[in-house]
């Protein structure tokens, strides 16, 4: 997922379709108006996807762009996310913007869209919810972990990758990172991405840890123990080939990171670049974390996170530093939205993930999986997952781990 160019977007006029059953005509209707400008002749604009959401209610609004890349919505009073996403040739364009206010009056807005093309490497699926100790009583939280997946069609390899979590951890959460325009309530994103806590990195010398063509790497958060032999709603990730976040020195933490299974081989315990924060288990949000994969450039990450200006102290909080990580070593994202919450606000900006997939609740065995592109899969011969760079198009939720058996 890489950021390569921006675009600005104008909001104006199209018929729109609602994606969801309610009734939307009470009261004054205003036209929110969406008109797309180029910088250059781009070609045709049709068909890009234009969504609205109610942040307050949920209801939402879904329309196409014309040729001229142009759309309208008809919204009652209200405060509302709205965003667009396209595909021109091989480049996808995305945009968002949150809370943008309709009240009594027709409204045009600016969305600033970017170009990137799909990753090579991407996060197919997030487990952090939890599951149900069943048969026993109460939460079960110790079995985190995520998959990467080949998108490409050439070998990978994942050597020297790093992730991390992005501050603030929940979706609900002040934002201390974000400026808001008194004038127009757009949202202003520092230009690098807050990773907290601690920096993870695979280890490898470059060609150590080969993915090829529609593999995957699955990498436990916590412990790589069969949590299933306990607990059966949950999973077995003492499991030959699986990676682990396990340091004992930094997070020595038992209950969440236990020693790994005697499946797991040391080489594939990763490596603490930096620790950041105080806690001594790591853990992604359970309700809506944002994960972020990201590969340094011109420079080690070791050398980077050496130098003073690379940490910086959380706004307002006197216990944790974050790593400013640039934009354009990102090679994935996703933003988790909490689906209990009314208060969702985006962390991540557009140029890294222009949407969000939404978590509807914590301790159920849910995840959120990436889709499969079936007519690519067939014609390459193997699995290829959709990255349009926006998660609201490319995730969903299931009902149950894809490690559960």
């Amino acid at each position: 997922m890489k950021k390569i160019i921006y675009i600005l977007i104008l909001l104006a006029a199209v018929s729109c379709t609602d994606f969801k059953v309610f009734d939307p005509y009470e009261g004054t209707l205003n036209v929110l108006t969406v008109r797309s400008e180029w910088t250059k002749d781009e070609g045709s604009r049709e068909g890009f996807k234009v969504q609205v959401e109610d942040m307050n209610t949920g209801a939402g609004y879904v329309a196409v762009s014309d040729s001229i890349g142009s759309a309208s919505f008809d919204l009652p009073n209200g405060l509302y996310r709205v965003s667009m996403t396209g595909k021109l040739g091989d480049y996808m364009f995305n945009g968002t913007m949150d809370r943008v206010a309709v009240s009594n009056a027709d409204k045009d807005v600016t969305l600033a869209l970017t170009m990137s093309r799909s990753g090579a490497i991407v996060i197919k699926e997030i487990y952090c919810g939890g599951c149900k100790k069943l048969p026993q009583e109460g939460d079960y939280q110790s079995d985190q972990y995520f998959i990467l997946h080949n998108n490409d069609f050439n070998v990978q390899y994942l050597d020297g990758i790093c992730f991390g979590t992005l501050s603030p951890y929940n979706s609900n959460s002040t934002n201390p990172w974000t400026v808001k325009d008194p004038q127009t309530g757009i949202l202003t994103y520092p230009d690098f991405l807050p990773i907290i806590q601690a920096v993870w990195k695979f280890p490898g010398d470059g060609d150590d840890f080969p993915l090829q063509p529609g593999e995957d790497a699955v990498v436990c958060l916590r412990g790589a123990i069969d949590h299933a032999s306990q607990f059966p709603l949950s999973v077995n990730l003492d499991v030959p080939g699986y990676f682990v976040c396990y340091n004992p020195i930094y997070f020595n933490n038992t209950a969440y990171h236990p020693a790994p299974g005697v499946n797991i081989s040391e080489d594939r315990h990763l490596e603490v670049v930096i620790k950041t924060g105080k806690a001594n288990a790591y853990t992604l949000s359970l309700s809506s974390p944002t994960l972020v994969m990201f590969k340094s450039k011109e420079v080690t990450i070791e050398d980077y996170v050496r130098v003073a200006d690379n940490i910086t102290p959380v706004p307002g909080n006197k216990v944790d530093n974050v790593v400013k990580v640039p934009f354009d070593w990102v090679m994935d994202a996703v933003e988790v939205f909490d689906g209990r919450s009314a208060t969702n606000v985006k962390r991540l900006p557009s140029e890294v993930d222009a949407g969000y997939v939404t978590q509807t609740d914590i301790f159920t065995g849910r995840s959120l999986m990436r889709k499969v592109d079936e007519q690519l899969s067939q014609s390459s011969g193997y699995e290829v997952l959709t990255d349009t760079n926006n998660s609201s198009e490319d995730f969903y939720e299931t009902e149950r781990q894809s490690l559960h058996e």
